[in-house]
């Protein structure tokens, strides 16, 4: 027979500490009609002594090719290592679905969502991968890294 796992409290801060996102447990909320950095959400690094990979994967990312208007689809790859806050999983799902409507050349858009992530979060490192759909037969493949600067990396314990 099994074991069963007891799970582990959560601590009373860690409620008043998500007391500030204002989308997760809320389906009433709308998707937004432009992309603003502002809807991305952090919550504290509950271990920021630790480097640890955090990996999130869109498979059906969409922006818009900005000469003929027509949809570029794409599969996203975000890869960081958190230093004292971590992106909250429904705001970064708001945050893409914005780029439905905006129009930009497939290099601009990984480099964007890089620097606003990398705004929201100050992680050590991260890695934002666009694998874009064919276009008159050529696939586009845009890798933008960034990495914090070793004296300023946080040692919190």
């Amino acid at each position: 027979m099994a074991k069963s796992i007891k799970p582990k409290s959560v601590p009373t801060s860690a409620h008043s500490e998500n007391t500030k996102l204002s989308l997760l447990g809320r389906s009433e909320t709308r998707l937004p009609s432009s992309v603003s950095p502002s809807t991305l959400e952090t919550f504290e690094n509950r271990y920021p002594h630790r480097n640890y990979v955090i990996e999130f994967y869109a498979d059906d990312f969409t922006s818009l090719c900005p000469i003929t208007g027509q949809p570029d689809f794409a599969t996203l790859h975000i890869e960081y290592v958190a230093d004292q806050q971590c992106i909250e999983t429904k705001s970064l799902k708001f945050y893409l679905a914005s780029f439905r409507n905006c129009a930009a050349f497939n290099e601009e858009v990984a480099n964007r969502i890089l620097d606003d992530l990398v705004s929201a979060c100050s992680p050590r490192t991260m890695t934002v991968f666009g694998q874009f759909a064919s276009r008159g037969g050529i696939r586009v493949s845009v890798r933008a890294e960034y990495e914090k600067p070793a004296r300023s990396r946080s040692r919190k314990r």
